[in-house]
């Protein structure tokens, strides 16, 4: 475990810096987001991705303050200032109540719940194509567990 959350949450932008435009770039290559706004959809993605750091980060090391030290330092190494912020934490809320929702209405459909919710702004609110949905669930839930992973690893 990283155990200084500032340097936790740096590692986890960097791994997040890393990551992300690679798994964009493979959504891009099924061709899952032909017809979209490619900036507005990096955008989302961007935003998706960042939050499943954030659930990695809460799965490693809990609810705590440490852990809340870890995420400010993630957003504050990834994340500009202004309308991109704002943005950021509004899809959290979003994603969040998502989430919370889970032991409600299943937690087995909080994977696609994320994804449905993430390709709906992809798509600019359109009809979000189910294949898309169904690809950002998967690569956010495979890029929370990855996250949560490589901080209980230390690295």
């Amino acid at each position: 475990m990283i155990h200084d959350p500032v340097e936790r949450g740096r590692r986890m932008a960097a791994f997040h810096r890393d990551l992300a435009p690679r798994l964009f770039a493979q959504l891009d290559e099924t061709g899952a987001l032909a017809g979209l706004d490619h900036d507005r959809a990096w955008s989302e993605w961007e935003c998706f991705s960042l939050y499943a750091c954030v659930r990695g980060l809460v799965a490693a090391g809990g609810f705590n303050r440490e852990t809340a030290a870890a995420i400010d330092a993630l957003l504050e190494a990834s994340a500009p200032t202004g309308e991109i912020r704002q943005r950021l934490s509004d899809r959290f809320a979003e994603y969040g109540a998502i989430g919370q929702e889970g032991g409600k209405s299943g937690a087995a459909t909080v994977t696609r719940r994320l994804g449905v919710a993430a390709a709906r702004h992809m798509a600019f609110d359109a009809a979000a194509d189910a294949t898309l949905a169904d690809l950002v669930g998967q690569l956010h839930e495979s890029l929370a567990e990855g996250a949560a992973e490589a901080v209980r690893a230390g690295g």
